[in-house]
């Protein structure tokens, strides 16, 4: 298990885990980010992550990808 940050750009993944206060863990699983999901890092640009999650494309920050484990 390693932090979606760490993961390949092009690289489908499955969420395994999800850190962070409950307010944040929330939040990132309204947006997608539920444990059994696939998620895939579209690109990096300057610290944020675009990712694809549920066939939609989200950028979210750094902070938030090291808290999404696959």
């Amino acid at each position: 298990m390693m932090p979606l940050l760490l993961a390949p750009v092009g690289e489908s993944n499955m969420v395994r885990h999800i850190g962070g206060t409950p307010e944040v863990r929330r939040h990132l699983e309204d947006l997608g980010f539920v444990a059994g999901a696939t998620v895939t890092i579209i690109s990096r640009i300057g610290g944020n992550v675009i990712v694809k999650v549920k066939e939609s494309r989200l950028a979210i920050d750094e902070k938030m990808a090291q808290k999404i484990m696959v």
